[in-house]
């Protein structure tokens, strides 16, 4: 599918005209990646639906066999071995304008830090796979020397300082959000004077309530999604196009 030049360079324009912009990045950006969404066609969910189990905090704590699968798949989880794509680096790439404010991402793959966007300018919503949390102590170490000793046997390994049952440090169905990382979010988007959103179908909330905050704060919204969004209507501009294709046209020079 070719590009609709006049749509993207209305998109283009806003895009230089503003001064502060706040990007809000979902699963889409990260598919090209070899990093599979959850509810699409290919999706997690929608091929293995024993994944949303394993997704799920209350199956997760209280049954074994759950997390014996879920250490499992972990050490084939395609976003430990993903390297970034053309849109994590237009992304990377744009922050050296100064005129990235913030980039929120809905993923865990870690990407935009591999593709070099400065992981104090990134806020994390649904956390990190690249992290294992104790349960228990919230002790924090690093998953892939958890899941060496996954290979080594321990297919439930516990915390080694209080024995607590560990997990990737990701939000599960079921765990409150972090409302810090939530807050810090709203803040940055009434900040901006223009908020892209890319690759998230803006059906989880509470993080896609950032559009109509964003509307709120007079700021321009621009989508860039392969599937239609709820906010569509209320959008200054919306871009169907493939988005390891058009963000380096939209946020170039």
């Amino acid at each position: 599918m070719g590009l609709d030049k006049s749509d993207i360079q209305r998109a283009k324009v806003m895009v230089q005209a503003a001064s502060a912009v706040v990007v809000l990045t979902g699963a889409g950006v990260s598919t090209d990646s070899g990093v599979p969404d959850f509810r699409g066609p290919q999706g997690v969910w929608t091929k293995n639906p024993l994944a949303e189990k394993m997704s799920d905090i209350r199956y997760y704590m209280s049954d074994p066999d759950v997390r014996r699968l879920a250490w499992q798949s972990r050490l084939t989880h395609p976003a430990l071995r993903a390297i970034p794509n053309e849109a994590h680096d237009s992304i990377a790439a744009f922050e050296e304008t100064g005129k990235l404010l913030k980039l929120i991402t809905q993923n865990i793959d870690g990407l935009h830090q591999a593709a070099g966007n400065d992981p104090h300018k990134i806020i994390e919503i649904h956390g990190t796979i690249h992290r294992v949390v104790c349960m228990s102590c919230q002790k924090k170490t690093n998953m892939l020397d958890e899941l060496k000793r996954v290979k080594q046997g321990e297919l439930d390994p516990l915390c080694s300082s209080c024995s607590g049952i560990l997990k990737s440090d990701t939000i599960s169905f079921g765990q409150y959000l972090d409302e810090i990382k939530i807050n810090a979010a709203f803040d940055c988007v009434k900040k901006g004077d223009l908020l892209l959103c890319v690759g998230t179908t803006l059906q989880v909330y509470p993080i896609a309530g950032v559009v109509d905050v964003a509307k709120a704060a007079h700021a321009d919204v621009l989508i860039v999604n392969d599937q239609p969004t709820q906010y569509d209507a209320v959008a200054d501009g919306v871009l169907r196009d493939p988005i390891q294709v058009v963000l380096p046209v939209l946020l170039g020079s």
